[in-house]
């Protein structure tokens, strides 16, 4: 090999070098990029694929039967009020068991003809806290009070007596029979639900202590009759079943016929479980209810009082 000869070649393999190193580059650069793009779906999907922590079990509370006004009857726009000797409202806006002029304690910061007030953010409308009660220690009170006082008079020697008098006993014993349900009945509007105070917006002006328009009337009484026999038995079978049922929501549907039987129970929602379901229709079936009063049911349909989403709720603690 001459001496041109070797002058002319190493620009060949200079060239050579150029293009092995740009290779080298290149495939440096791609493996990068792929490693990167690995990366980047790695920590996509990896929560995608790994299994999710189950969330902390919250304890339960004991709850609230809902008897707003969505959840009674399509009959009326029912809610209940506690009765005040209210006079009767201008706006007659609900039906209800006693009267109630509407009152807000906020200014008005909503649509609805509701009050507005502070509290928490719960599918209810309450206006007012206060524990659930069940006990009826004034007629227990008095009904101890009657004994004693019978067990103090000396007993007094049987005598023969004639007819009239007979009569007059049954007469007695009638009146007796029909006292003692009447005190039976005062004893059980001792009952009085859960309720815990909830954050409400609506358009009433005039201030006061939260309150709405509604009017008292029979229907409406009725109503309270219901809710009152149901709620009762409600909150004592979930505390007797309280370690087998889930916090949730049930909703159900039913008629109340003349007589006072209910018919067509249907449960509508339930987010809770068998338990629970079997407490809330258990509650209803088992309700003494009286029959609907003439004047409430020549408004109702022939069926009777239809109840449509009756409400029963158990939320988590806090």
């Amino acid at each position: 090999m001459t001496t041109a000869d070797t002058v002319f070649a190493q620009p060949d393999k200079l060239r050579d070098y150029e293009q092995d190193a740009r290779t080298v580059f290149w495939a440096l650069l791609v493996a990068i990029l792929i490693h990167l793009v690995v990366a980047f779906l790695l920590a996509a999907f990896s929560g995608f694929f790994s299994p999710s922590l189950p969330a902390p079990e919250k304890p339960v509370e004991l709850t609230f039967m809902d008897l707003s006004p969505a959840s009674a009857s399509k009959n009326s726009a029912f809610i209940e009020t506690e009765d005040k000797n209210a006079p009767e409202p201008k706006d007659k806006t609900f039906e209800s068991n006693a009267n109630s002029v509407g009152a807000s304690e906020l200014a008005a910061a909503g649509e609805m003809p509701l009050p507005s007030q502070a509290g928490k953010d719960r599918p209810l409308m309450d206006f007012e806290t206060n524990p659930y009660s069940l006990d009826s220690k004034g007629a227990q009170a008095q009904q101890k009070a009657a004994s004693q006082q019978k067990a103090a008079q000396p007993a007094a020697q049987p005598e023969p007596i004639t007819a009239a008098e007979q009569f007059a006993l049954l007469t007695q014993k009638s009146a007796a029979a029909l006292d003692a349900a009447a005190a039976s009945s005062q004893a059980r509007s001792m009952y009085r639900r859960q309720k815990e105070r909830t954050h409400i917006a609506g358009n009433i002006t005039n201030r006061g202590i939260s309150s709405v328009n509604a009017l008292g009337t029979a229907l409406g009484r009725y109503q309270k009759i219901v809710a009152d026999s149901i709620g009762s038995r409600w909150y004592t079978y979930v505390d007797q079943k309280r370690d087998l049922i889930n916090i949730g929501t049930l909703r159900l549907s039913f008629v109340i016929d003349r007589s006072g039987r209910v018919k067509d129970l249907k449960i509508t929602e339930n987010s809770s479980n068998q338990a629970f379901a079997s407490v809330c229709v258990q509650s209803v079936l088992e309700a003494h209810l009286p029959p609907i009063p003439e004047d409430v049911a020549q408004s109702l349909p022939s069926e009777g009082l239809e109840i449509e989403g009756l409400g029963f709720i158990i939320f988590p603690n806090g």
